[in-house]
């Protein structure tokens, strides 16, 4: 159903099974799968793909063109998933040439009030981003990582799998899979045991990141020794693998 009083492009591709209502405005080459309901005022430019299943609440600003100086008019895309929830005045803006030129966003993630994802970030599947949080530009967030409300996390700073940010968090380094952080500036607080029994690790593989924790906070080894000690333990599931693999590529350190 479309709302009569919605304004479509002439090169928008929506399916009969989208959902657009009051004085909604899709402007470009906007692409929405079917399932997808945007509820009214919601405003979306192109380019920029929807997937199936989504829902916008109002006064939202999807694909925008990015707030970025050097930005100028290139077609820049953004990438939406399935099943994914954006609250009222979500901002998203489109990618750079700087980068690879696409914003992405995955499958299931539940994104509230008031977030702004900047250009260039790539948000995984099954995040939770809570009210006012404010990725810049090239942040990338891994899957099942949660975001306290009015977190706000520095361009390129990547938050791994499993993680815990919690409210008020400002984030300038990276943020290593599993581990909780707050504060401001955030610092390292624990394991977020909670989340990783909710996804059904073991109580072995849970104790094995509570080790895992210790070595690499609490146990004054250098770095790269904390990795090798990391390589060392990990188990035959490869528990720790992606948490190392992480750590190994991190561009702007991670907190520590």
């Amino acid at each position: 159903m479309i709302h009569p009083t919605a304004i479509i492009a002439s090169e928008a591709q929506i399916d009969e099974q989208v959902s657009i209502g009051p004085y909604c405005v899709i402007e470009g080459p906007v692409k929405i799968s079917k399932g997808s309901k945007l509820d009214s005022h919601v405003y979306v430019s192109g380019p920029t793909t929807i997937g199936e299943n989504n829902r916008f609440f109002p006064f939202s600003s999807i694909g925008a063109e990015p707030q970025d100086k050097k930005y100028a008019g290139e077609p820049t895309e953004l990438i939406i998933g399935n099943g994914n929830t954006f609250r009222e005045n979500i901002t998203i803006n489109r990618g750079t040439i700087q980068d690879t030129g696409k914003t992405i966003i995955g499958d299931d993630n539940w994104v509230m009030a008031n977030v702004h994802i900047a250009h260039d970030c790539r948000v995984g599947n099954h995040t939770i981003l809570a009210n006012a949080v404010a990725l810049a530009g090239h942040v990338t967030v891994n899957d099942w990582a949660i975001l306290g409300g009015y977190t706000l996390v520095h361009q390129f700073c990547a938050i791994g799998e499993h993680s815990f940010c919690g409210m008020g968090s400002v984030i300038n380094q990276d943020v290593p899979n599993f581990v909780i952080v707050s504060g401001n500036i955030a610092t390292a607080r624990g394991v977020n045991t909670e989340g990783l029994k909710r996804r059904d690790f073991s109580d072995d593989q849970i104790r094995l990141v509570r080790k895992a924790y210790r070595k690499l906070y609490k146990a004054n080894l250098g770095l790269q020794s904390a990795l090798e000690t990391l390589e060392e333990m990990n188990d035959s599931l490869e528990t720790l693998s992606d948490m190392i693999n992480f750590i190994r590529k991190s561009q702007r350190g991670i907190i520590r």
